[in-house]
């Protein structure tokens, strides 16, 4: 390799770096959302547990298959982790419906037009799916949107690792 294609390089994963860096460590914003089944959750009500939050879409490919991983991992980890969907405008209560059928999802499907998601996201446009993981303390520790660089959370077994990196020691609930 020369020097050009080395110094691209480490810029390149330079930047790399301070995308995955971005947006962590703050506060998560607080919101209380309805359900698919018109129940409202609140993010305070999860305090003390790890909450894997994630906005999609119906229609995103790679949304339903992260979907179906989410529900592996409640199921794995039960009451220590915390699955909260967030499905974005254009979706409407029969879309989401449809959905969950069709991949058996048991965590909520919370229905937002925007604005809490854009309190996460901090830009003007979205990209699904897009995944934080915030632990007990309500504090924002990761953040995933998929993409090359992150595909084995999304679509491997990076996630458990991450989960098993932020979760207090032990070992995952079966409940």
């Amino acid at each position: 390799m020369n020097k050009s294609t080395m110094k691209k390089l480490l810029i390149t994963l330079l930047c790399a770096g301070a995308l995955f860096a971005a947006d962590v460590n703050r506060r998560a914003p607080g919101f209380s959302l309805v359900d698919s089944k018109g129940a409202e959750h609140d993010l305070a009500d999860y305090r003390g547990k790890l909450v894997l939050l994630v906005f999609f879409q119906t229609t995103c490919p790679h949304c339903a298959g992260f979907a179906e991983l989410l529900q592996q991992t409640q199921e794995k980890y039960g009451s220590r982790v915390a699955v909260l969907a967030v499905a974005i405008y254009p979706d409407d209560p029969g879309k989401v419906a449809d959905f969950i059928a069709g991949h058996r999802i048991k965590y909520p499907i919370l229905l937002d037009i925007g604005q809490v998601a854009y309190s996460y996201v901090l830009t003007q446009t979205l990209a699904f799916p897009h995944l934080y993981m915030i632990d007990g303390a309500g504090t924002i520790r990761r953040d995933y949107l998929y993409g090359p660089l992150t595909r084995e959370i999304f679509e491997g077994d990076q996630l458990a690792a991450e989960i098993t990196r932020l979760l207090p020691a032990g070992a995952p609930d079966k409940k």
